[in-house]
């Protein structure tokens, strides 16, 4: 089973940011699409960004866009997902997660694998 490494979550007043990272074990994002969900208190797990296997495609919730960038070091088998312009809104536990090859699972909420998920809270 792959596990995952997270970090970067933390607290954070509205306007800053922060930058999530995700190293995983147990399988390669050379053929893994790799992204993260959230869930806020109270609501539906929904997916926040993707990239794919290839890093030729992206996939961002329309709240993110613009905010939100991500990226990978597929030699270091980790992604990054860069979070800007924070809004209370976005306060959830991030997940990453991890689907074999492309995004399109990502709108659906059904990768293949988890990590365990990283608290990030904004202040107003």
């Amino acid at each position: 089973e792959p596990q995952f490494v997270e970090s970067g979550g933390g607290l954070v007043q509205a306007g800053g940011s922060l930058r999530l990272s995700c190293a995983a074990s147990g399988l390669s994002f050379e053929h893994y699409a790799v992204g993260w969900f959230r869930q806020a208190p109270g609501k539906e797990r929904e997916g926040v960004s993707c990239i794919n296997n290839s890093g030729s495609n992206t996939y961002y919730e329309d709240s993110v866009k613009r905010r939100f960038t991500i990226s990978k070091d597929s030699a270091k088998n980790t992604a990054f997902l860069q979070m800007d312009s924070l809004k209370p809104e976005d306060t959830a536990v991030y997940y990453c997660a991890a689907a074999f090859l492309t995004c399109e699972n990502w709108p659906k909420g059904s990768p293949d694998f988890w990590g365990q998920g990283t608290q990030v809270t904004v202040s107003a």
